[in-house]
């Protein structure tokens, strides 16, 4: 199977000079710009449960002069953004997630909403479309490991192929049936395309039909063909898969050029996370020496992506108790960072891309940068027992 080295910046460099140099309109048009962002990561890329792209839209024409960056859109984060004249929020997490049946003043999700509509700001997420992009945020955490290659724990498919249809049925027609007659009739199902070529098998000459059809036409070539028992016996149903993307996709799976003790891999996260600790589960007869080649990552919650994951270390921001007691059970060390701290410092690289994109278009872009919620609440909660116990 195909890896990628971790190598962030070139490739990203190239990309955004490919993108200045191939578009001659102007990204003031909200429309323009999110096509470009869409040539950064696809759309196409996110899961299917995820709500990605343009979330919020103020009525065209819209332009956008200030484009601002964020992690989280919280309520604070919308204020600050409002009085930097923002027009377009990029919020890595999408701030409308579940649907909504009202907007109301009753809720913090729906003031944001109405806050943005008020002021002419539309709101775009791409959230898992950059967790699976071969330059993503998986990509971006992996690159604090140290050298190594990598490839999706769960490839993407491609979002579109040559081939059409859902099933591929093949079967041979004998030169005693009436091939023109079956030909005729596949052909009359909506939703078919039809194939023949010329075999020979068990020493007879025979024409082999091959369809590609959707699933509501699979079932009607199959009541066709159970009519016919010589021709049903038979046949051949294959699922058709679109094609993998070898280097997009959930998640991470990296292999060290050179094994690292378990320690040693913790200090690398905390330096490329900026973080003064981690929290460690160490696997059943694993110590802080133990050595560690190959890392199974996932930003933010990787319970789901991580499970069966076959590694020496499971890295990621948050994971439910018991499935960090079955992977330590394993023998499978995990690493947890929380989960915006498994994902705020890509900011600073779509910051990069975002400059560029825009340099040229007389954008100024904004970029705020917040710590996780609850690593706030302790802080707070920490100074507060200080204080007290000093009084």
């Amino acid at each position: 199977m195909l890896s990628s080295r971790v190598h962030l910046l070139p490739t990203t460099v190239q990309l955004v000079r490919s993108l200045i140099s191939t578009s001659s309109r102007s990204f003031m048009d909200l429309k323009a710009l999110l096509s470009s962002l869409n040539d950064f990561a696809s759309l196409s890329f996110a899961e299917s449960w995820d709500n990605v792209g343009l979330l919020v839209e103020p009525s065209p024409p819209h332009t956008v002069n200030t484009l601002f960056l964020t992690n989280d859109l919280t309520e604070e984060v919308m204020e600050e953004a409002l009085q930097k004249k923002a027009d377009l929020i990029l919020s890595y997490h999408p701030p409308i997630f579940r649907p909504m049946k009202r907007i109301t003043w009753k809720t913090w999700k729906e003031r944001l909403v109405i806050q943005a509509l008020e002021n002419r700001v539309g709101i775009y997420s791409p959230h898992t479309a950059y967790d699976a992009a071969p330059q993503g945020v998986n990509s971006w955490l992996a690159k604090g490991l140290g050298a190594c290659t990598s490839r999706p724990i769960h490839p993407s498919k491609a979002a579109s192929c040559l081939t059409e249809g859902t099933h591929r049925v093949e079967f041979s027609v004998s030169h005693t049936q009436d091939l023109g007659k079956v030909i005729s009739a596949v052909k009359g199902i909506a939703g078919v395309s039809v194939t023949s070529f010329s075999v020979r098998t068990e020493d007879e000459d025979q024409t082999r039909i091959s369809l590609n059809c959707t699933q509501q036409a699979l079932m009607e070539v199959v009541a066709f063909l159970s009519q016919n028992t010589q021709l049903y016996q038979k046949t051949e149903i294959v699922s058709l898969e679109k094609p993998l993307l070898l280097h997009t996709g959930m998640g991470r799976l990296c292999t060290l050029e050179e094994s690292v003790s378990l320690a040693t891999m913790v200090e690398r996260i905390k330096r490329h996370l900026k973080l003064s600790h981690v929290r460690l589960a160490l696997g059943v007869g694993r110590t802080l020496e133990s050595q560690v080649k190959v890392v199974a990552l996932c930003a933010g919650s990787g319970s789901r992506v991580l499970q069966g994951a076959e590694a020496d270390l499971y890295l990621t921001g948050e994971m439910s108790h018991h499935d960090i007691l079955d992977a330590a059970s394993q023998g499978i060390n995990v690493i947890l960072c929380e989960h915006s701290n498994t994902e705020r410092g890509f900011l600073s690289l779509i910051f990069e891309i975002c400059w560029v994109l825009t340099w040229r278009r007389r954008l100024i872009l904004s970029c705020q940068r917040q710590t996780g919620t609850l690593f706030m609440w302790y802080n707070a909660y920490r100074n507060n027992r200080m204080t007290q116990s000093a009084n």
